[in-house]
């Protein structure tokens, strides 16, 4: 592991273009797990599986379900950035890090500083009415009872891109432009399992590739580096300033 720390810090470094793909690993070190970790608790209180209630036909069809699970599994509003969010915002900050590219929803790298952020699959603190268009704060849908509603009674509908909905056009052009440009990409927190998301990793244009996760991943043989263990652990392992 030292050699692999010596490396890493040493690309990082030498990175004047790093860009940091990131998955739920990444959060769950600040606390909030991975919802498709089904345990027995979760199927006695729920009848369906995660990926059938974060559906948009399911949104559709049972709002009132929908929200149920969404508030109890999917709002963490308490859970704080973990070393991982605040390191990659020090290297932003220095001048290393171009962006993160982030399949979370729970906007810690925005809370720890970072500002280059492409969240792919949107996120809890933007909401907006889907009749009117107006945006509401996380609170409207926390402090609410059974479906929230807009003062013009239009559903308010998170900023999460659900099973079945395209992702957002904008996000995936600067994501894939970043991409396109970087000198070092290191992935972390993440299976690599879940696309269209996984799938921008081919938009990479650089020579080095970094993959820290606590297990293996399919893009394992294809990196140049690959640190086995949890993410805030080994980057926080890094120097200040590299």
């Amino acid at each position: 592991m030292n050699q692999e720390m010596e490396k890493l810090t040493q690309w990082v470094g030498e990175s004047r273009k790093m860009v940091f793909f990131g998955g739920a690993g990444v959060s769950t070190e600040s606390g909030i797990p991975d919802f498709r970790s089904v345990d027995g608790l979760y199927r006695q209180k729920y009848p369906y599986p995660p990926e059938t209630v974060l559906s948009r036909s399911f949104f559709d069809r049972n709002p009132e379900e929908f929200y149920r699970f969404y508030r109890d599994k999917m709002l963490i509003l308490d859970a704080k950035p973990n070393m991982a969010h605040r390191k990659l915002a020090q290297l932003e900050a220095s001048g290393h890090l171009l962006s993160v590219i982030t399949q979370n929803i729970d906007g810690l790298h925005t809370l720890a500083g970072s500002r280059r952020v492409w969240e792919l699959h949107g996120s809890v603190h933007r909401n907006t009415c889907m009749k009117c268009g107006a945006a509401y704060p996380v609170s409207a849908i926390a402090q609410s009872q059974g479906v929230p509603r807009c003062t013009c009674g239009g559903i308010i509908k998170p900023d999460v891109v659900l099973y079945e909905e395209p992702l957002d056009e904008d996000v995936l052009y600067g994501a894939v432009q970043d991409l396109q440009q970087a000198d070092l990409l290191v992935v972390g927190g993440t299976s690599l399992a879940v696309y269209p998301a996984a799938g921008l990793l081919r938009y990479y244009g650089g020579k080095r590739i970094v993959l820290i996760n606590k297990s293996p991943t399919p893009y394992d043989s294809q990196a140049d580096l690959v640190l086995a263990g949890p993410i805030g652990e080994i980057l926080g392992a890094l120097p200040d300033g590299v």
